[in-house]
């Protein structure tokens, strides 16, 4: 699915029009370490979001800060830091979603007017980070 997000309501009046087109390619999200806290955080925003469990009525928050966020962390942490990379201190996901962004960004390198760029939704970097990102290397379009 491709959204177009308009930016003009974000531009002050003062600054010219930028003429460039903004990629961002999203993936779902990642702790940003391999310890307990970390996929903590990460679980904390992913299962908080209604989209994700429906209802977030008193029930799901005993269940999600009484049960899921004082045990699956640590349990998850030791499976991240089986498969994390090391070298660049980050998960999996966001090494492969980098990768895409650059390959992207390489493929399309003749087209000045477009700039390619990454994020996650759950976690860093974040959407809204990455939009205002582009926003601030003048594009006024984002796909």
């Amino acid at each position: 699915m491709t959204a177009v997000i308009p930016l003009d309501a974000h531009r002050p009046a003062s600054q010219p029009a930028p003429s460039r087109v903004g990629v961002l390619l999203v993936n779902l999200g990642t702790p940003d370490t391999a310890d307990a806290n970390g996929v903590r955080v990460y679980l904390r925003e992913f299962l908080s979001d209604p989209r994700v469990i429906e209802n977030q009525g008193l029930l799901w928050q005993l269940i999600l800060n009484g049960i899921v966020l004082r045990i699956r962390p640590a349990r998850k942490a030791k499976d991240y830091q089986k498969i994390w990379n090391t070298e660049r201190n980050e998960s999996p996901l966001k090494t492969i979603t980098r990768a895409q962004s650059d390959k992207l960004a390489a493929s399309i390198a003749d087209q000045k007017h477009v700039v390619v760029d990454w994020g996650m939704r759950y976690g860093n970097p974040s959407i809204k980070s990455r939009i205002d990102a582009l926003t601030a290397q003048g594009c006024d379009r984002i796909l």
